[in-house]
Formats: structure tokens, sequence, C-alpha cells
């Protein structure tokens, strides 16, 4: 290829004007489309010999529409929906939005923690029937509440979004442990928003191999999973784990629903041997209407959405040029 031949980009997102301009600003050569499709099988009906770049949520089906297909960048930070794809057989490059959800999801885990941590459902509770707590229990001795500040949280997985709870769990006064694949590498090379994070691997006091993991679990009053959905990770909160945890922990999930063993939490949520949880990814999504989680009253559940802000796709377009 030489310094004068096009490139043709195809981006299956709507981005608005400013976003595309952004992407055009990279360089002259660049050719973006843009052709929005809700799903696999209308991706096919888009693709054709020319693109050399997709951005797409969705991964190609068979790469006969796209033989100079170079390039694959999705919209998720997981690559769990790609694995099972020819992209994953090819050599095209694969890249992922990992980075871009840090700040928000952070933002996320740490306003679950505050609201669990001061039973934020009790207080909506009461304002729905409109009284205050009566006797023989007083308003301070139904909400006694729990101060954050000098609680441990334990995150498991030190990835981007890991690294941006640890900065803002850290700035809340929580001693911080973290496990991670392999502790030795502890600088982060991917892509990281200005201000945000732990670059250099240096907030935890302690970062520890998932061998380690059921060491420190009783040590936690907060746990935060962050880690990716893969064969190891299945399950890694079990019943032997759940089981580890002190009465009092919260568990909070933002990664994936596969690594709790669901019903094992609903029993150690029912049986109150787990104070609370917060829960944005589930093992089936949506959960089911008659799933148990739903009849909880110490769990609070959200539909797959911690990463979204209307920010999103700014970010997104960042990342991409």
């Amino acid at each position: 290829m030489n310094a004068t031949e096009k490139v043709a980009v195809l981006c299956t997102r709507h981005f608005t004007e400013s976003q595309l301009a952004r992407l055009r600003a990279v360089s002259p050569r660049l050719v973006i489309e843009q052709r929005s499709v809700s799903s696999s099988a209308e991706l096919a009906g888009v693709l054709s010999p020319e693109f050399e770049v997709l951005f797409s949520s969705f991964a190609p089906e068979t790469l006969d529409p796209v033989p100079q297909l170079r390039w694959f960048q999705g919209r998720s930070a997981g690559v769990n929906a790609l694995v099972d794809t020819p992209l994953w057989q090819s050599d095209t490059i694969l890249t992922t939005a990992s980075g871009i959800h840090s700040a928000p999801i952070a933002e996320y885990v740490t306003g679950m923690m505050i609201a669990l941590a001061r039973d934020f459902l009790g207080y909506l509770d009461f304002q729905r029937r409109a009284c205050w707590p009566m006797a023989p229990k007083r308003h301070f001795e139904q909400f006694p509440g729990r101060e954050l500040r000098g609680a441990t949280v334990l995150i498991i997985g030190y990835g981007s979004i890991g690294r941006e709870v640890a900065r803002q769990c850290q700035a809340l006064g929580l001693r911080v442990l973290a496990v991670k694949r392999d502790p030795s590498t502890r600088a982060d090379t991917g892509f990281i928003q200005p201000g945000t994070g732990d670059p250099e691997g240096i907030i935890p006091e302690r970062i520890l191999s998932p061998a380690e993991l059921d060491e420190v679990l009783p040590l936690a009053e907060y746990i935060v999973l962050a880690s990716a959905s893969t064969p190891e990770t299945r399950h890694v909160i079990g019943r032997e784990q759940l089981r580890r945890l002190r009465p009092d922990a919260i568990l909070i999930n933002i990664a994936r629903g596969d690594l709790i063993d669901e019903p094992e939490l609903v029993r150690a949520l029912q049986e109150r041997r787990l104070a609370a949880a917060g829960l944005d990814v589930f093992e089936r999504e949506p959960l089911p209407a008659d799933h148990p989680l739903w009849q909880l009253d110490n769990v609070i559940l959200s539909p797959h959405i911690a990463g979204f802000t209307p920010r999103y796709d700014d970010h997104m377009a960042a990342l991409f040029a």
C-alpha cells in the first residue's frame, strides 16, 4: 500500500457528524462510511469487498464479503462474543473498547457501594409508604449505616475498570486489595483516559494471583468483580468462595454473569450469609421474570448498563481515532 492509497472504513454504529469528523481527521486517506445495523444478519447486508476496517457491535458470520478486512474494532470491552466467529481464526487484527468504560463503571461501583452500605433500598421502602420507622426500632437503629472509609475492598480483575475502581476507592479512604491473572505485571499498557486508573499498579496494598483468592476473601467487606469471562473465571465466586465471605460483605458484579454461581448467590443472600449484592450482569440476560433475585430485598439489579452514559460514543470515537 502506498502513502496515498485510500483506506475504506465501515462504521455500523451511528456516530454524530462531530464524531465522524474526529475519525476523518486522522488521515485524508480514510474513506469512512456509516451504515447502522442492529444484528449480525443486518451486518451481512452492508458488507462489501472494499472495506479494510470494520467498526461494529457484531462480528461477521463469514468473512467472504470482506476479503480485504485487516482490522475489526469492537464496541465492547469483552471478547467472549468473538471467540467462536471466523474473525477469531483469521489474521484480522481485533481490538476492543477496553479503557473507555473505566470511569462510568467505577462511578457505578462506588455509587452501588454507598447505596448498599447506607441501605438506600430501606430508605426507598419507607419513602413509598410515607412513614418513618416505628418502635421498637428508632430511625437511627433501623438505618445504622456503614462507613466506607477504613473498609477493605477486594477487586477481582485489575484491568482498566478495576484500576479506576481502585483509584476512586482510594479517594474514599478504602484499603484496596486486587486479584490479577499475572501479579508480576503491574503496568497498564492499554488505552487510558487521562486522569483515570492506576497506570503503574501502585494503589493496591497487595496484588494477588487467582490462586490466592480464597486466602483474602474473608478480609473483604466489598468484593468487586471486574475480570473477563474465560473458562478460568467461570464461577470464580461459587459455593466455597461465598462461604468464605464475611456475613456483612457486599458483592458487586459489573463484569459478566457467569463469574458467579447464581443459585449459590441467591441462597447466600436469602440466608443472610451475604449482606447484599449489586448486580449489573447475569448468567441469562434479560433476567427472567421468575428469577428469585427479583424478590430479594438486599439486592439492587440493573440491566447491563453500568458502562453507558450519553458520552459513550464520544469516548468510543476517541479510542477508535
